[in-house]
């Protein structure tokens, strides 16, 4: 089934109902921190997959939560650490939150750093999520009713980043490892990692899979994003082989059929990451973020546009 709920703080949401008592919480277009969520009916409570960005979202959800629930949410899985799926961790009182050790790390290195890059949304009160508990490669969650695992695969879209599979249903909620209709982004993460990661997850085998940004699919989404992100590689060898940076590399590149994707302007953010990974870095090795981000403003000519 599929519900939407619009209201005068924020744009529509959807809850839709995958297998009984899993849902995809979905918050359209998809775009800079219009994440996705989802509920999970167990027997000591609904388990909660990330938060959202605003203090206006996070309530949002948390009324979808307590609609389709009859207990307060029992575990909080982030995926990963930045705010769009964390900063309302702290509106789920009763939860435990879990995470993988290098998110918990980066949530406390970054704590709110990301609502200084659009000062103009409305946050509300929101604060950096902090787990209490954290694992390392893997972690079963103990719950009652359906199985639910933790898996880290190493670095994709951050050093940090954790799938949560329902291996009954063959549910996989990915957070921003997998984007759907919005362009990928390994900034933070690598370029060479989300492409092994992509592999371990597609040999999961899963028939729903629940991206972090954009709409539910199969996996088709994760072949999509890995043909990207191929792409991305190769553009950038290409680039340092013409001695580009990558903003003038960007700036030239033939987007093609990925123009359809939105916030095209993570490209630069990409062939960043690529090049550093080309000259020999580790994946997720610290980048300058903000300069890169402010080279992504130059790019598109503007700030990138955030509807949370």
């Amino acid at each position: 089934m599929s519900v939407v709920h619009t209201g005068p703080v924020a744009p529509a949401h959807e809850v839709r109902e995958i297998e009984e008592g899993v849902y995809a919480y979905l918050q359209p277009d998809g775009g800079w921190c219009l994440n996705n969520a989802g509920i999970v009916l167990a027997g000591a409570g609904p388990v909660l997959v990330d938060t959202a960005a605003t203090e206006a979202r996070a309530r949002q959800l948390r009324d979808v939560v307590d609609d389709l629930g009859s207990a307060p949410v029992d575990l909080l899985v982030n995926t990963h650490s930045h705010g769009d799926h964390t900063f309302g961790n702290h509106l789920f009182e009763q939860a435990t939150v879990v995470a993988h050790r290098r998110a918990a790390a980066e949530m406390t290195e970054h704590g709110l750093a990301l609502t200084t890059l659009w000062p103009d949304v409305r946050w509300g009160h929101v604060e950096a999520g902090a787990p209490d508990v954290v694992f390392d490669a893997r972690m079963t969650l103990p719950t009652s009713g359906v199985r639910i695992e933790l898996m880290h695969f190493g670095p994709g879209h951050t050093a940090g980043d954790a799938v949560v599979w329902l291996p009954g249903p063959r549910v996989l909620f990915t957070g921003d490892l997998v984007f759907s209709g919005a362009t990928p982004f390994t900034l933070m993460g690598s370029v060479a990692g989300s492409l092994r990661v992509l592999d371990r997850l597609r040999a999961l085998e899963p028939q729903v899979v629940v991206p972090g940004h954009g709409p539910v699919g199969g996996p088709e989404l994760l072949d999509a994003d890995a043909e990207y992100l191929r792409w991305v590689r190769d553009v950038a060898r290409q680039g340092i082989a013409e001695g580009l940076e990558p903003l003038a590399l960007a700036r030239a590149t033939d987007l093609g059929p990925y123009a359809r994707l939105a916030d095209g302007e993570r490209l630069v953010g990409n062939l960043y990451r690529a090049y550093a990974e080309e000259h020999g870095a580790e994946p997720a090795a610290p980048l300058d973020v903000p300069a890169v981000f402010g080279e992504m403003v130059d790019y598109c000519g503007a700030h990138p546009h955030c509807a949370a």
